[in-house]
C-alpha cells in the first residue's frame, strides 16, 4: 500500500498475498497500525496530497486524482478530517514556505498522471465511472 499508495485498494488480493482471510488481514492490520488498511491508505494519500499541494503548481482536482481519490468531495473532506483544513486553506497557508513551485506538468508526469500515459489508453477515471 505505501508502494501503490495512488492505486485502488484490492483489499481480497492484499490479504490474499499475507496469506490471511480477508476480515482476519483487517484485524490483523488494524492490530498492527491501529487503523484498517482503508483508514491507512486514506492518510498515506493525503500525506502525498499535502506534498503536492505545498510544492506544485496543480488544481486541488488534479491532485484529488493524482493520489488515487476518484471523488473531489471524499478527497476534500477527508483532507480536512487528517489536516483540519480544507485543501485549498491547506495551500494558502504553506505556499511560499517551500521552494520553488513544481510546475503541474511536471508532477503530473512524476507521479504518472494522465499526461504519462501512452498515446492511446484510457484515462483511470473513465474506467472506473463504468
Amino acid at each position: 500500500m505505501d508502494r501503490d499508495w495512488a492505486e485502488p485498494l484490492d483489499l481480497d488480493a492484499v490479504a490474499a498475498h499475507a496469506c490471511y482471510s480477508r476480515y482476519h488481514f483487517i484485524r490483523a492490520f488494524k492490530g498492527a497500525y491501529g487503523s484498517t488498511p482503508g483508514q491507512y491508505l486514506t492518510r498515506r494519500r493525503i500525506e502525498r496530497a499535502e506534498e503536492l499541494l505545498r510544492s506544485a503548481n496543480l488544481s486541488v482536482t488534479e491532485i484529488c486524482s493524482l493520489v488515487g481519490f476518484s471523488s473531489l468531495g471524499t478527497f476534500s473532506t477527508s483532507f480536512k478530517r487528517q489536516t483540519g483544513l480544507t485543501p485549498s486553506a491547506y495551500r494558502d497557508l504553506y505556499v511560499g514556505r517551500a521552494a520553488a513551485v513544481i510546475p503541474g506538468c511536471y508532477a503530473m508526469l512524476w507521479y504518472g498522471g494522465r499526461d504519462a500515459r501512452a498515446p492511446g489508453s484510457e484515462d483511470r477515471n473513465s474506467q472506473e465511472a463504468e
